[in-house]
Formats: C-alpha cells, structure tokens, sequence
C-alpha cells in the first residue's frame, strides 16, 4: 500500500498524522511489482520515488523469478526509473517485488 501525500502548503493536522501512521504501519511509495521480459535481457522500471543513488531490493514472486534471481541484477538507477539486466529466457512470469531506498 501507498502512503498518503501531505501537501506543503497542509493546514490539517489530521492529515499529517494520517500519514505518519501509515509510514509507522510499514506503508511506502518506493515499493512495486515487475515482471522481466521475455526474450529480452533487460527491463526498465518507472518508480518516481527512485533516484540516481536508490539502492533496489528484489524478491521474487514466482518459481521463475527465483530461478532467475541469480542473473538479474540492477545495471543503472536514476530520477524515476531504474534498469534490471537478467538472462534472455521465454518465461512470461518472472514477476519481482522490489523496494527503493534513497
């Protein structure tokens, strides 16, 4: 699950306090879902919370995904987006979790 935005110009207590406690109940934007291409060896990913220094964490979701986790590894990361390079196969279900910190 997202966490809920706080505008800056917020009046509303309220709504800052929604927001801290869902960031206390373990809720971020950094957080999505992947799935590698088939017949390709390599994969961009959208997130605009990422940037240039992210450091990306991957967890697999499928069988394929954890047989491929091996060879697939972040190969650049910058203002929202970032790139997996991973083995070449013609699986359609090698779906990651992933997280972005920084």
């Amino acid at each position: 699950m997202s966490v809920a935005i706080v505008q800056t110009n917020e009046k509303d207590l309220t709504k800052f306090a929604f927001a801290l406690q869902q960031l206390a109940q373990g809720r971020s934007n950094a957080v999505g879902e992947v799935t590698l291409r088939a017949g390709q060896t390599s994969t961009t990913v959208n997130n605009q919370t990422c940037g240039p220094e992210s450091i990306v964490l991957l967890m697999p979701k499928t069988l394929n995904a954890a047989a491929a986790l091996a060879t697939t590894y972040v190969t650049a990361t910058a203002p929202g987006t970032f790139t997996l390079t991973h083995a070449i196969a013609a699986s359609t279900d090698r779906t990651f979790g992933y997280v972005n910190v920084g």
